[in-house]
């Protein structure tokens, strides 16, 4: 059985890595920003640069993937990278508007379409690759500062994340909205380990629904991110 001490302190912890979740998404987005400013400073090109203002971050994103697959469909950008269908059939579209890329039908199946970069599509990408470079550096300069046992814990607990499952069904126990008194039990008896589990499980799911939205680069980046948050906090 959990000692009330115990499951109360594990409960804080998680409310911890829930709000540090949180922080990481604001800095993302704010990271996005920096992202088009590191761009437009160095392109050397006012057309590029132009073209690049006019882009959005999802747009500069599925730009990469064409220039890593390329040529390549709609259909494997989706599902090597994580868009939706209709996001990748939204951007590709804004993309030939703007001659960044190329459409490319086979001769035998018009309907498939594949996609290549334009030159200065290819300027954007070789641009755009260059930045992860810079971020991939820092990132390594980063983490070096920790040791490699609790590397391993990160590296271990973002693989159990993005295999996990977020979404808990009735009978792994109440909802929190069920109405039934609350999500912590009045009672030590009630607190056992079928409950810890569960509570665990939901958190998770929540944690997991966020980092479902980051694509492999960003997913990158918050290794990174997530190091800073919980070992260095404990550092003071």
């Amino acid at each position: 059985m959990i000692k009330p001490s115990n499951y109360h302190n594990k409960e804080h912890l998680i409310d911890e890595v829930l709000g540090a979740v949180k922080d990481i998404q604001i800095k993302f987005q704010a990271e996005d920003d920096e992202e088009k400013e590191w761009l437009l400073k160095h392109s050397p090109d006012p057309e590029v640069q132009e073209l690049i203002e006019e882009m959005t971050v999802t747009m500069l994103h599925v730009l990469d993937a064409i220039g890593t697959l390329e040529p390549v469909n709609g259909i494997t950008i989706s599902k090597q990278f994580g868009f939706s269908k209709g996001t990748v059939s939204k951007i590709t579209k804004r993309l030939v508007q703007k001659n960044i890329i190329l459409p490319e039908y086979l001769p035998d199946n018009k309907k498939e379409v594949l996609f290549r970069m334009t030159e200065r599509g290819q300027d954007i990408y070789r641009l755009h690759q260059a930045m992860h470079q810079q971020i991939d550096l820092g990132a390594n300069r980063f983490l070096q500062r920790y040791t490699e046992d609790e590397l391993q814990f990160l590296a271990h607990a973002l693989r159990d994340t993005a295999q996990a499952s977020w979404f808990i069904s009735e009978k792994d126990g109440p909802s929190i909205v069920s109405g039934d008194g609350g999500a912590y039990p009045e009672d030590d008896s009630e607190l056992n380990e079928t409950t810890g589990e569960s509570t665990v499980n939901e958190e998770m799911n929540e944690i997991m629904g966020m980092l479902h939205t980051l694509n492999t680069r960003d997913l990158k980046k918050a290794k990174a991110v997530l190091e800073d948050v919980f070992f260095t906090k404990y550092e003071d």
